[in-house]
């Protein structure tokens, strides 16, 4: 009998186990939090500072789930330019994974799902205010795991609206995760950063669908020459005929 589980009820022990997913040695495997960070300008650090005045407001008050997505995380993906081309969003995205081995089928739902096309470029789990973020990265890792995309690696946001981390998937050869430093609005250049990584990660996404199209030009031109190199050689062909 097949069992269904919430994805919620997992902890990041279970979702290691039933994935195969280990957490990466090497330093290098998750730089992208750290280098080649875009610079701000004026007019987004003035944006940081007003959702920040906002939320620490706001946060003397029971402040659930939808308020943090709505102050928060609405603006910042905005600031990061995720919600023009080539990017589109889904909120509440139903997941199900099934566990053949174990006879299991487990189900949850993204609070947002970042995407170019089919790839999937961000998953956002998001908590009430005050919540630690430890409950919400093994549901992030299980909707990383749940990516389609073999070839690339995909990026998580775990986030209470006051704290945030960052998460990185490749499920390329054997499955494996990092995550980067807790980041806080309440430390110094904390918040500012945080838009620097969402910005450096779109950078990355419109850096890979370049090259894409590229590759797909180049193959295009050399298929159109190799055809016009054909008809040209049937053409002699005939001539001499």
């Amino acid at each position: 009998m097949v069992k269904t589980i919430p994805i919620t009820e997992l902890s990041l022990h279970d979702v290691k186990v039933k994935f195969n997913l280990t957490p990466a040695e090497d330093d290098q495997f998750f730089r992208e939090w750290q280098e080649e960070l875009p610079e701000l300008t004026d007019t987004e650090q003035q944006s940081l500072e007003q959702i920040k005045a906002h939320m620490l407001y706001l946060e003397q008050y029971p402040m659930v789930e939808d308020i943090v997505k709505m102050v928060v995380l609405s603006p910042l993906l905005g600031l990061a330019g995720f919600y023009g081309s080539p990017f589109h969003l889904k909120t509440e995205a139903a997941i199900e994974i099934a566990a053949v081995e174990e006879h299991e089928i487990l189900r949850g739902r993204i609070d947002v799902l970042v995407l170019q096309e089919q790839f999937w470029v961000l998953v956002i789990e998001s908590k009430q205010a005050g919540f630690s973020l430890k409950s919400a990265i093994p549901q992030a890792l299980t909707y990383m795991m749940a990516n389609p995309n073999q070839l690339r690696p995909s990026f998580g946001l775990v986030t209470n609206g006051t704290n945030f981390r960052f998460l990185k998937v490749s499920k390329s050869g054997i499955p494996m995760y990092a995550l980067s430093d807790e980041f806080t609005l309440y430390r110094g250049n904390d918040w500012y950063n945080v838009l620097r990584i969402l910005k450096r990660i779109a950078e990355l996404v419109v850096n890979w669908v370049f090259v894409a199209f590229s590759l797909v030009s180049i193959c295009a031109t050399r298929t159109l020459r190799e055809q016009q190199s054909a008809v040209s050689r049937q053409q002699i062909g005939r001539a001499h005929v």
